[in-house]
């Protein structure tokens, strides 16, 4: 007979197996204790709730969404001088709280640990609400609201001998019930814009990121600003420094702007020789060097234009900046134009020409002095002429004001000009043709050339006149071909340096 195998040791392999899988799963199995489920959930202590350790509890409406934030009383402060002075012991309406809101335990000075609630030392919970106001130019503005009270419920069983005792079981459940309600306020206040209903307005959108930002900046979070279109981020840039500027916290701000736009480049230079002014102040608000810089060069070059939404706008130290820089450009031009207007050629014996030595020679130069005199000089406004009818006895009108200085875009452009590599600009050909036809006794194409000649020699010399003005303090690429760069016809020499700032640099 052939025995048969026994089947033992596979029982066993498959025993040994079976034995030493089971205990894991029945200690995963068994160590899920469903005694006190609600009651062991502890809530996240990170942002935007530090359900552990917040001190600060703020509520953002805004619309139909609630962003509930649960802060630190020591980093609000730190970051703003809104939070500091609110919740100082003048202002501050806090609540006495235990530590973690709720009964846990402590650890004792001594090292030893308390279990008991009685022990712990109560703090204070500062509550914030955000006030609409109740005019429709009225600014949200976070005000201090008393604590709520958290279950008005147990007020109901009130009767003439007094409020009922609270039972344990009140207790536990208000106990478990807090964890529950965390857990949701989080869920609630970390809703991301996105995921918002369709109703909520472009206003409120705007509002509940702003607020969002400048809570996450105060952690140090990066805040949510649009990364690809400039002109976006300008927006939502400037409505964060309008913020923060509200509750006393640019210098938190202001770096994490100046940050963000700088990562443009190039587009942003562009943006700021489109709108300089606004420029100006976002780089103002957010003491950003580089950009309040380049968006002065550009108001400078272009004075007087846009100073009456300056004046309205600024405060009078950049305003003051801005007349210093003018006046710093105005003498500059004035000493350039001097030396321009006393330009000469010199005869071949090294004799200055006049009419008598060199007449052809010194019609050149006075047609280049003309030049520079029309293109540098306003126009005088049109003579006033009384027509005679039923008012001939009334009084004469008072004469006109004298003309105001040229304004620097136009002086600008002439120097532009006198600075190019090409002479062909101004005064080309043909104009010294027509020039020469006016008095056709000298006209001749040889006398035609030794003009032009004469011609271009007085612009070489032009050239290295105004070779200081032709200097850029830009950021702005202006050798290239955009049609940015190609617009801008005024001076853009001025210098700024950390002197010229409206704050303090440290050198």
């Amino acid at each position: 007979m052939v025995s048969q195998p026994d089947p033992a040791p596979s029982l066993a392999i498959r025993g040994t197996s079976s034995l030493v899988s089971r205990p894991s799963a029945r200690s995963k199995r068994y160590n899920r204790s469903t005694v006190g489920a609600a009651s062991s959930y502890l809530p996240q202590n990170e942002f935007p709730v530090f359900s552990h350790s917040g001190d600060v509890e703020i509520l953002i409406r805004a619309g139909s969404v609630e962003n509930r934030y649960l802060l630190h009383r020591h980093t609000l402060t730190r970051c703003s001088g809104f939070f500091e002075a609110s919740t100082s012991v003048e202002w501050s309406r806090a609540q006495p709280l235990l530590p973690s809101g709720h009964e846990l335990s402590r650890i004792g000075e001594d090292g030893g640990e308390a279990t008991d609630t009685e022990h712990a030392a109560p703090r204070k919970k500062w509550r914030y609400e955000l006030d609409s106001g109740s005019g429709p130019n009225d600014i949200p503005m976070l005000v201090q609201r008393d604590e709520p009270r958290e279950d008005p419920r147990p007020m109901a069983t009130a009767s003439l001998f007094g409020q009922a005792p609270k039972s344990s079981r009140s207790s536990h459940h208000k106990s478990s019930s807090y964890s529950h309600s965390s857990k949701r306020d989080y869920s609630r206040s970390v809703m991301s814009l996105g995921a918002q209903p369709q109703t909520l307005s472009q206003a409120d959108e705007d509002l509940l990121r702003d607020y969002d930002n400048l809570f996450r900046t105060f952690y140090n979070y990066p805040p949510v600003l649009d990364s690809i279109n400039v002109a976006d981020a300008y927006v939502q840039c400037k409505s964060l420094l309008t913020l923060a500027d509200q509750y006393d916290a640019l210098a938190v701000i202001g770096p994490r702007v100046d940050h963000h736009l700088l990562q443009f480049q190039s587009r942003l230079w562009k943006q700021i020789a489109k709108y300089p002014i606004s420029y100006l102040r976002l780089g103002y608000l957010a003491r950003s060097k580089v950009i309040f810089q380049e968006a002065l060069i550009h108001v400078v070059g272009q004075w007087p234009a846009g100073e009456r939404s300056l004046r309205a706008t600024m405060p009078d130290i950049v305003l003051d900046i801005i007349e210093d820089k003018v006046d710093e450009l105005e003498e500059t031009v004035s000493r350039v134009e001097g030396r321009l207007f006393r330009l000469n050629l010199n005869t071949s014996r090294g004799e200055r020409v006049t009419p008598n030595n060199g007449y052809l020679d010194w019609l050149a130069t006075s047609l280049f002095r003309q030049w520079i005199a029309d293109n540098t000089t306003p126009q005088p406004p049109p003579e006033y002429r009384h027509r005679p009818g039923s008012r001939e006895n009334r009084p004469a009108d008072p004469p006109p004001p004298p003309p105001a200085p040229p304004a620097l875009t136009s002086v600008g452009r002439a120097y532009r000009t006198l600075g190019s590599d090409n002479p062909d600009t101004f005064l080309g050909h043909d104009e010294c043709k027509k020039f020469l036809k006016l008095t056709p006794e000298f006209y001749s194409r040889e006398n035609l050339r030794r003009f032009e000649k004469r011609m271009d020699e007085l612009k070489a010399m032009a050239r290295s006149v105004v070779r200081p003005l032709m200097n850029s303090g830009l950021e702005l690429d202006l050798s290239g071909s955009s049609r940015v760069a190609d617009s801008i016809a005024y001076l853009t020499c001025t210098e700024v340096g950390n002197r010229d700032l409206p704050w303090s640099v440290e050198e």
